[in-house]
């Protein structure tokens, strides 16, 4: 039998520099929960899952999200869902940072395909 846990946030360090980016709560077995901050000018690659979706809660700021290369701005108190197959890019184009509560599910860790595009450009083929 599963037991539940509790989490501290704070004490989960983000990815770039401790400070902003993608932090992982909870690593499966059913889904992925964590926190993401983007500081103002600061950007998340563009990718896409092929078989998991994803979720973006925004608890603070905003942030430009593009999907499938349509662009969308998330304000505080918005949830955002990204089916599979669907790449997306953000950036903070904003003057404070985003912070947000994402959720990705069912678990499959190795289920992230990174793409070279950013906004302008043709979007590629997905494989």
């Amino acid at each position: 039998m599963e037991k539940a846990i509790i989490v501290d946030e704070k004490t989960i360090p983000y990815r770039f520099n401790g400070v902003s980016g993608p932090k992982y709560l909870l690593r499966g077995p059913r889904a992925d929960v964590g926190m993401v901050v983007i500081m103002p000018g600061e950007d998340f690659q563009t990718h896409y899952h092929r078989k998991i979706e994803e979720d973006f809660f925004t608890l603070e700021g905003e942030v430009d999200i593009y999907i499938k290369g349509e662009k969308t701005t998330l304000k505080a108190g918005e949830l955002c869902h990204v089916p599979p197959m669907h790449p997306h890019y953000l950036i903070n184009n904003g003057k404070t940072p985003w912070k947000a509560l994402f959720v990705k599910a069912g678990y499959d860790p190795k289920d992230k395909v990174d793409v070279e595009w950013l906004p302008g450009d043709e979007l590629p083929e997905l494989s």
